[in-house]
C-alpha cells in the first residue's frame, strides 16, 4: 500500500508528524512524501521537519507565494506530474490550504481515492479562501476524516454520504500530547525573551482577512499596543504579515510589543502553555491554546472550532477597534473554561486513520493512470 502524503503549510507538518509516524510502524505501508513548498521559509518549514522527526520530502515542489490562482495551479500540475510518475493507492491532504486544494484536484482527476485529514470544518464565510478550499476538497474526497462532532454534522447536512466519514479525533492533539513535555526540556524562549509564566500575551496573525484589509490590521496594532500596557505582548510574526506591516509605515509597536520570526513547534508550544492569554486569527493555534488551558481570542468575526467558544476557552473579538480587542484579550486574562471536555478525542487520531486506511487497502481497486 503506497501512500501519497502532500502537504505544504506549517499547520500540516505539524499533522503530519503524527500520521507519518504511525505509517512507518505500520507493516505493508509506504508513505510518498510531497511537499508544494508554499510555506518556504527555513521558521515556517525546515524547522518543523527536524524538530517533529518528519521524513525529509520524497518531492520538493518549490512552488512560492503567488497569486491564489497561480500558486493553485502550478501546484495542481507539478503534483499531478509526480502522482502520475510514483502512482500511489491513496492521496492524503491536510486542511485547507491551496496545498490541500491543489493535492486533492490533481488526485482525483486521476483517479486516486483521496483521503481528507481535517475533514468538516466550517466557518460559513465563504470571503475566506480556506473556507472554499475546504469545502471543495470535503466533495471530491472519498473518505473524510472528522476531528469533531461538529464536523461530522456539518458534512452530513452537506449530503455526504455517512459511509464517506470517520470520526477520529483531532491528530493536533496527538502531537500536543506527544512533543509537550519535549517542549518543556528543550525549549529556552521563556528565558532568552526574560518572561515569566503567565505574564505575557502571545499574538499571532496572517490570516488574509486580516492581513489585507490595512485598517483590520491598523486595529490589531493599536490593540496589541494597548494591551502591553498592562501585559508584554510576544508577536511571532509571519513572514506575510510582516511585509505587510513594513508597508504600513504608520503601524508603529511600543516596546513592549516583542516581535520575532516565526519560531519552531517546540518553541511555539512553550509560548502557548505559558501565555496568560493568546490573541489568534489561526484556527490550529485557537485548538493549541485549549490543548495548553490557555484562554484565547480570535481576532476573527467566526470560527470552525465553535465547540470552543462553548466551552469557554475562546471567544471572539472582530478587529473593528483597537479598544474593544483590546479590553476583550485583557478581560480573558486568568479565565478558565470547562477541563473536563474532550471534544477532540483521547489523543490517538492518527492510529485510527491508519486502521482505517489498512482496513480499506486491500477493496480498493486497480486504477489505470494512463
Amino acid at each position: 500500500m503506497k501512500i501519497a502524503t502532500i502537504v505544504g503549510a506549517r499547520p500540516q507538518f505539524i499533522k503530519a508528524a503524527v500520521v507519518s509516524r504511525v505509517f512507518r510502524a505500520t507493516p505493508d505501508c509506504t508513505e510518498f512524501l510531497i511537499h508544494t513548498g508554499q510555506h518556504y521559509d527555513g521558521n515556517m518549514s525546515d524547522v518543523f521537519f527536524d524538530e517533529l522527526e518528519i521524513p525529509c520530502p520524497d518531492v520538493h515542489l518549490g512552488i512560492r507565494a503567488e497569486s491564489q490562482g497561480a500558486q493553485t495551479g502550478r501546484m495542481i500540475e507539478g503534483i499531478e506530474c509526480v502522482l502520475l510518475e510514483s502512482q500511489p493507492d491513496w492521496v492524503l491532504v491536510y486542511g485547507d490550504t491551496n496545498s490541500t486544494l491543489a493535492g486533492a484536484l490533481a488526485s482525483v482527476k486521476l483517479h486516486i481515492p483521496v483521503l481528507h485529514v481535517e475533514a468538516g470544518l466550517r466557518s460559513f464565510n465563504r470571503m475566506m479562501p480556506e473556507e472554499i478550499n475546504r469545502v471543495v476538497t470535503d466533495h471530491v474526497a472519498e473518505f473524510l476524516f472528522a476531528p469533531t462532532a461538529t464536523a461530522v454534522q456539518n458534512l452530513t447536512d452537506e449530503g455526504i454520504p455517512p459511509a464517506r466519514v470517520q470520526l477520529v479525533g483531532d491528530v493536533m492533539f496527538d502531537v500536543a500530547l506527544s512533543f509537550g513535555e519535549r517542549a518543556e526540556r528543550h525549549s529556552r524562549i521563556l528565558s532568552q525573551l526574560k518572561l515569566a509564566s503567565r505574564r505575557y500575551v502571545l499574538c499571532t496573525i496572517h490570516r488574509a482577512q486580516n492581513t489585507d484589509e490595512p485598517a483590520r490590521l491598523r486595529t490589531i496594532v493599536e490593540a496589541l499596543n494597548r494591551v502591553s500596557e498592562e501585559l508584554p505582548v510576544v508577536f511571532p510574526i509571519h513572514p506575510r504579515t510582516r511585509a505587510v506591516l513594513e508597508n504600513l509605515q504608520t503601524c508603529v509597536f511600543r516596546p513592549a510589543v516583542i516581535t520575532l520570526p516565526p519560531v519552531g513547534y517546540l518553541e511555539m508550544l512553550m509560548l502557548e502553555r505559558h501565555a496568560a492569554v493568546i490573541a489568534t486569527d489561526s484556527g490550529g493555534i485557537q485548538k493549541e491554546a485549549f490543548f495548553c488551558h490557555t484562554p484565547c481570542v480570535t481576532l476573527r468575526e467566526e470560527t470552525e472550532w465553535t465547540e470552543l467558544i462553548q466551552l469557554n476557552w475562546n471567544r471572539l473579538a472582530p478587529p473593528t477597534d483597537g479598544a474593544s480587542v483590546a479590553e476583550c484579550i485583557i478581560s480573558a486574562i486568568g479565565s478558565r473554561g470547562d477541563t473536563e471536555a474532550k471534544p477532540y478525542g483521547e489523543g490517538k487520531a492518527a492510529e485510527r486513520i491508519a486502521s482505517f486506511i489498512v482496513s480499506r487497502a486491500h477493496a480498493a481497486a486497480p486504477r489505470d493512470f494512463r
